[in-house]
């Protein structure tokens, strides 16, 4: 697949695995992320916002099977922490690695792997892996980076307010816009 709109079928498809149904216009505001790196959909995540105000946001993020979100933090913002944000695995399984020592430590031996070449950019190696109904909060301006299983992953983010724009990525070929 080599076009946007396959991409977007492709979503479509895991959205109605999932039993989640959208609306025509919510269909039309879904975001092809590439972060402008050469290896989507390696790398890369397929998401539509609900909702993003000043007081919270709504998210349904959608990864590909073994697809990863690059390695990020939320900065503080306009006097504010930063996002905090829950996700919570709806369909599939997704390894969340954040930088948080309470969590279990990866060993290397996982089912989840680093995209290829880009093993200097992830850091964080506490984890937790998410399956159906299970739920993590990733604290305001924390690094994490998460990828979907073998069979792809539905996660509902809810947070503060989304500052995309200021998102910090340890990968410094990242363009998050892009």
């Amino acid at each position: 697949m080599s076009h946007a709109n396959d991409y977007l079928q492709r979503t479509l498809n895991i959205l109605q695995q999932a039993t989640i149904l959208l609306t025509e216009d919510e269909q039309q505001r879904i975001e092809i992320a590439t972060f402008g790196l050469p290896d989507y959909p390696v790398s890369g995540l397929q998401l539509l916002t609900y909702v993003n105000s000043p007081r919270y946001c709504a998210k349904e993020l959608v990864l590909f099977p073994g697809q990863t979100c690059p390695e990020h933090l939320h900065p503080p913002f306009a006097g504010t922490p930063g996002k905090q944000e829950t996700f919570r695995c709806r369909w599939g399984e997704v390894w969340l690695f954040v930088d948080d020592n309470s969590l279990a430590q990866s060993d290397g031996n996982m089912a989840c792997r680093v995209p290829e070449g880009s093993e200097a950019w992830y850091t964080c190696t506490g984890y937790v892996l998410l399956r159906l109904g299970e739920q993590y909060t990733i604290a305001p301006n924390t690094r994490h980076w998460f990828q979907a299983g073998k069979s792809g992953a539905v996660v509902s983010e809810f947070s503060s307010e989304s500052r995309d724009e200021l998102d910090i990525f340890t990968d410094p070929r990242v363009n998050r816009l892009a």
